[in-house]
């Protein structure tokens, strides 16, 4: 019987057949090239103007005051004007399931489910298939307004995004010295940490980690609930940052639960059967996703055991929607997607591929026309004080970070292309130093531009929150 060639899938690639399609790419794209700079006409207000459009109004002043802070929080809020920026650029087209924020921010503890401390990347809501550069350059230029951020010099943040950039490549030359087994498995542990850093660097790092693993469910109960008149637990109201708003009915609640345990493994769904939903507010998060719905919900067990979920909305990746990227999350074929909840269910997918150990609460769902993906909140999970960080720390963050992303793109079925295509030449590592440093000169203007918005009264700030 004859196979129809409309549903034939092609022959995988060997390895060798993908490094040697990255070797030949670089005929077409070289290297050196991704040093060019050059922006489409645009207005980086209206960007975030469109953005807002999707998000509860009384909340944008807080988006707005947060990225006014510095260069740096903009930065950390504008991942559309990012893909707005690179989609007209010259790339490779190397697909792979990129995670469309990964600047430096977006990478820290959390816990795997032996209660080992992991670091990695933790931050997926853009999460979806993209050409790999784009995340290098991300992290790059985030690199060069965090250094700025504490003081560093210009040669010191160029050589930092520089030693990101080399260790990103070689660790994808390690990578590809193991097998996809290998590769699937490896991740960071704290305790590999230790021989990453030095110095002051392991000091953080472990100040961190200490932090993290006291970060536990009942620590966040002392701190975030109350017990109403009918002695029920109830999550404290703290406006703007936490709020009942009545977003939910109580009346769907149940069925939202039932929604989300059919898209968590097995062993979570009857894990869940035993606890009983007490409370859930609205609390905002980070910088980029302030408008955005996002809640904290109650579940009590039976012994009186606190378990938080967090519940965000999932909105289509910037990727996607200002990238121009199809949606997706494989090089070679979109996987079937669901048909209610579908962008929660990109992130959840994004991390899962992305993250060395993901959480075992990931899940998804759809409410009243929104996507949703739901989380662990809190529980053993930490971050790295990027102000509180020395220069050298934080070149060494960087590489750190650097050979995460790399790990995270090796998953994807044509990651060997970019091993093939950066070989083992310094001069793609020198160029992205170059473009991080001038795109990081131009959000000093896009943030410029966003402080004399709110001073036009175009924009409404509110600082401080």
């Amino acid at each position: 019987m004859t196979a129809d060639p409309a549903t034939e899938i092609a022959p995988r690639p060997t390895l060798e057949e993908q490094l040697a399609r990255g070797a030949t790419l670089r005929r077409t794209l070289r290297r050196r090239d991704h040093a060019r700079f050059a922006l489409p006409e645009r207005d980086p207000v209206a960007v975030l103007e469109e953005q807002h459009t999707t998000r509860l109004p009384h909340l944008i002043p807080v988006r707005v005051g947060r990225m006014m802070q510095s260069p740096f929080a903009y930065y950390r809020g504008t991942a559309a004007q990012m893909a707005v920026d690179l989609a007209s650029d010259a790339r490779t087209d190397v697909l792979v399931v990129a995670d469309g924020d990964a600047h430096v921010a977006n990478f820290g503890l959390f816990a795997s489910p032996e209660r080992r401390l992991i670091f990695d990347l933790n931050d997926f809501d853009e999460a979806n298939i993209a050409p790999w550069e784009w995340d290098v350059k991300r992290l790059g230029a985030s690199v060069v307004l965090a250094g700025r951020d504490i003081g560093m010099s210009e040669d010191a943040c160029r050589d930092a995004v520089a030693g990101a950039v080399r260790n990103y490549r070689e660790s994808l030359r390690a990578l590809y010295e193991m097998n996809a087994l290998e590769r699937f498995y490896y991740r960071v542990e704290t305790e590999q940490l230790d021989q990453i850093a030095s110095g002051a660097g392991r000091e953080v790092l472990a100040e961190a980690a200490r932090m993290a693993r006291r970060r536990t469910s009942e620590k966040v109960l002392k701190a975030v609930t109350t017990t109403d008149v009918e002695g029920r637990l109830r999550i404290l109201d703290e406006p703007p940052i936490v709020q009942h708003l009545n977003l939910v009915g109580p009346e769907v609640v149940p069925g939202l639960v039932r929604a989300y345990k059919d898209t968590v493994h097995q062993d979570i769904a009857v894990l869940l059967e035993q606890f009983e939903f007490m409370d859930g507010a609205l609390r905002i998060v980070g910088v980029g996703s302030v408008g955005t719905r996002c809640h904290i919900l109650l579940f009590v067990g039976p012994a009186g055991e606190p378990l938080f979920l967090q519940a965000k909305e999932a909105q289509p990746s910037v990727l996607v929607t200002y990238g121009g990227m199809p949606r997706g999350h494989s090089g070679r074929r979109v996987l079937a997607q669901p048909t209610s909840g579908r962008e929660g269910w990109r992130v959840v997918t994004g991390q899962r591929v992305m993250q060395a150990v993901s959480d075992r609460f990931l899940g998804w769902m759809e409410y009243n026309g929104r996507d949703y993906y739901i989380r662990q909140f809190r529980d053993m999970k930490g971050s790295i004080d990027l102000a509180t960080l020395t220069p050298p720390v934080l070149s060494g963050y960087a590489r750190l970070c650097g050979g995460l992303l790399a790990r995270a793109h090796a998953q994807s079925p044509d990651g060997a292309a970019i091993r093939g295509y950066l070989h083992t030449g310094e001069s793609f590592d020198t160029a992205i130093a170059t473009w991080s440093r001038l795109y990081a000169d131009q959000s000093e203007k896009d943030h410029a531009a966003l402080v004399a918005a709110v001073k036009s009264g175009r924009l409404e700030a509110h600082e401080g929150v």
